[in-house]
């Protein structure tokens, strides 16, 4: 027979029990990772947003957005290309949606834009795209929880000038985007040339956003070996065209934007045979690419580009962290130390991190040419690989402590000495 106290017990411990896993629910709950991403979806840089989310989106449906229990949820921001508009999108995700890390922007400027919010929000950045070198070098102590997972924008240009040399080129103009990305892609090539022999005698600076090349084209000097080149967003479409048109034949390098699979697709046959050079091509030949490329494809309609990759490779990263917590999140600093050591096979090739948080990864030589890869039934263009650099750091041969004693690479840095 029950006494009183055992029929009160009973029900109370019950409502103990309900209270209890209702409370383990919440705590599982709570290890739901949120994400912010914030990517060009209107304007002028639209295309490459899109293909930027559709990276980060692409490996989330692989792998049903989850990332070894935790949840993700996944909310994009249009930053339309502009850092003051960014920083209002990032100031929301982590106020208002309470995101665990923000992910992406694409300029340079925005990376710089970005970063000071991370800082003074105590919340992670991942760099997915903005290569601004100095987010991951002499800044980086002002950036505690900055992890980039693409690159510096001088990284591919210290081989990219070494192999210029290499070739028997001795005299090239640059003509490059008026801004940090423009500088540091020239620098960074400009640097690894001069130090092999090379010369730059010329520096043309349009505008970023310029669609007319007249008053450039004309003044790229006619005695050199080649024209290096450095275009972003809709510059890389109309540029080559407008060179070919004036009737110019130098050979052509390229930053890894002016050819990128974002705007090769509708390229014509007057950039057959540039050259440039990146951490992705979409024809690297491996079974690795060859499969990311058909799903891709499959799923989108086109190739991806580097903007596409580089997002994925990022989802990638994030997930192995999640795996060695068991889904759970380990706070900002925690998963900034996690991320810092991961290593991933990624679709580009093998990729780690530096002591100043930036990845170490192989840069590809890359020369355009209409073939047909990948079992797709016609020629088209592709940006084939022709050299591989491995393992190349944003530091290249020179050395972390020499490198960061130089200025970072601006618009007078390198100094034009062979400027004529």
């Amino acid at each position: 027979m029950r006494s009183k106290l055992g029929r009160t017990v009973g029900p109370i411990l019950l409502a103990v029990c309900v209270a209890v896993v209702m409370s383990l629910g919440s705590a599982a709950g709570a290890d739901d990772l949120r994400i912010g991403f914030l990517a060009p979806m209107t304007g002028p840089f639209a295309q490459i947003g899109k293909d930027m989310s559709n990276g980060f989106e692409m490996y989330l449906d692989e792998v049903k957005a989850d990332f070894a229990g935790a949840k993700v949820t996944f909310i994009l921001e249009d930053g339309q290309g502009k850092p003051p508009v960014n920083v209002l999108k990032a100031e929301k995700l982590v106020r208002q949606d309470k995101v665990h890390m923000l992910i992406g922007g694409l300029l340079a400027s925005t990376g710089y834009a970005l970063a000071p919010v991370s800082t003074r929000e105590k919340v992670v950045y991942i760099p997915s795209i903005p290569a601004a070198d100095d987010l991951t070098q002499r800044e980086i102590g002002n950036y505690p929880y900055v992890v980039r997972t693409g690159w510096t924008s001088s990284q591919p240009s210290h081989p990219f000038g070494q192999w210029a040399c290499e070739q028997g080129y001795k005299r090239i103009a640059a003509i490059a985007a008026d801004y940090a990305f423009g500088y540091e892609v020239v620098g960074g090539f400009q640097k690894a040339f001069e130090d092999c022999g090379g010369k730059i005698v010329q520096k043309i600076w349009p505008p970023i956003n310029t669609k007319d090349f007249g008053p450039y084209i004309p003044t790229i000097k006619r005695d050199v070996d080649a024209i290096f080149t450095l275009m972003v967003g809709p510059m890389s479409l109309q540029f080559p065209k407008q060179l070919a048109a004036a009737g110019i034949k130098k050979p052509v390098l390229g930053g890894g934007t002016s050819y990128d699979e974002f705007v090769l697709p509708s390229m014509g046959d007057e950039v057959l045979g540039h050259v440039s050079a990146l951490q992705y091509s979409a024809a690297l030949d491996t079974p690795k690419n060859a499969a990311f490329v058909k799903k891709y494809r499959e799923k989108y309609g086109k190739v991806p580009s580097y903007y596409s990759e580089s997002n994925y490779t990022t989802a990638q990263m994030i997930h192995e962290v999640m795996k060695r917590t068991r889904g759970k999140w380990p706070g900002a600093e925690e998963f900034v130390k996690l991320l810092s050591a991961v290593k991933v096979d990624a679709v580009r090739g093998p990729v780690s991190l530096d002591e100043m948080r930036n990845p170490v990864q192989n840069v590809y030589i890359k020369k355009i040419e209409k073939k047909k890869m990948f079992g797709f039934g016609q020629d088209e263009l592709w940006n084939t690989v022709i050299k591989t650099y491995p393992n190349v750091s944003q530091f290249w041969t020179y050395g972390k402590d020499a490198f960061l004693k130089q200025p970072v690479y601006s618009r007078d840095y390198p100094p034009c000495k062979h400027c004529e």
